[in-house]
């Protein structure tokens, strides 16, 4: 199960019991916007979504290892990410 809020995260939307990964894009300490993939731990695309005006996304994944891959105009990077179940992840990207 996976899926995130169009137009970035609230806090307000966290689903309680449900195991959360969420962060900001940064470029030079400023938010990008762009899209953030998710990706299972065999690198197979799970779920895209698009970066809020502040850089923010966020997905709801089953526990694991995850890579999340931010992708914004003329850059790209990954970051892996460790889902426990139940638990929120918070992922800082700087591309």
């Amino acid at each position: 199960m996976c899926g995130a809020k169009a137009g970035g995260p609230d806090a307000s939307t966290i689903k309680p019991g449900e195991t959360t990964i969420q962060g900001q894009v940064t470029r030079d300490g400023e938010p990008v916007t762009g899209y953030v993939r998710l990706l299972d731990s065999t690198g197979e695309f799970t779920a895209e979504v698009p970066t809020s005006a502040t850089g923010q996304f966020r997905f709801y994944a089953a526990e694991g290892t995850w890579t999340v891959r931010a992708l914004v105009p003329g850059r790209t990077a990954d970051r892996t990410v460790v889902a426990q179940p139940g638990g929120l992840a918070e992922v800082a990207i700087a591309v």
